[in-house]
């Protein structure tokens, strides 16, 4: 009689066993498809890239637009807009060539930095006009909402050909919509020690 009690304590612990695993492996799965889901809403580092040359195309489009005689200024306004986060928060955007007024914290201020404005110092950085704009990452951190990339750009004057290394750090944030927005841009010149 003893032996029956413990061959069925010993089945039943047995079946109990087997159950909790396929139980758990089940969970495992569940939470890696959402995993996965998760993974794939992400941003990724094409993500990244093709807003970068998005916004390049945008800066070689307001040159062209002011060159051809085209209305560059809704161009600009349209591409601000549409690029950066304004709408949807605070962007922290400081410019190359600015150095009165180094933050342009509004979209207005940033149209300005672009295509002359609102801001007395500029002299219209998309204007000059650039034939191309390239980046070159030095890094790029990804999170699921946020990225922030680091590296050079290089703008080709479209009168000489001539290259202009910048240094660059751009944050990126998905919008509501789930397109990728610029929170933050800071852009300088290279340390030059002659000067």
């Amino acid at each position: 009689m003893r032996l029956k009690k413990l061959t069925a304590l010993v089945g039943v612990i047995i079946t109990g066993s087997i159950l909790a695993a396929t139980a758990n492996l089940e969970n495992t799965t569940l939470a890696q498809d959402s995993d996965t889901k998760t993974a794939n809403n992400c941003i990724s580092r094409k993500d990244v890239m093709d807003a970068q040359e998005t916004w390049a195309k945008a800066i070689v489009a307001i040159g062209k637009a002011y060159k051809n005689g085209g209305n560059y200024k809704a161009l600009a306004a349209n591409t601000v807009d549409n690029l950066y986060g304004y709408d949807e928060g605070t962007v922290l955007f400081k410019p190359t060539k600015a150095a009165q007024r180094q933050f342009r914290l509004t979209e207005a201020q940033a149209v300005s930095y672009f295509v002359k404005g609102i801001v007395p110092e500029d002299q219209g950085f998309a204007l000059q006009p650039w034939s191309k704009v390239r980046f070159e990452n030095a890094g790029i951190s990804l999170g699921c909402n946020d990225a922030v990339t680091m590296g050079n750009y290089y703008f080709t004057d479209a009168n000489t050909g001539k290259e202009t290394k910048v240094e660059y750090t751009f944050g990126y944030r998905r919008n509501k919509d789930g397109k990728l927005m610029i929170d933050l841009h800071h852009s300088s010149l290279p340390f030059n020690p002659a000067q």
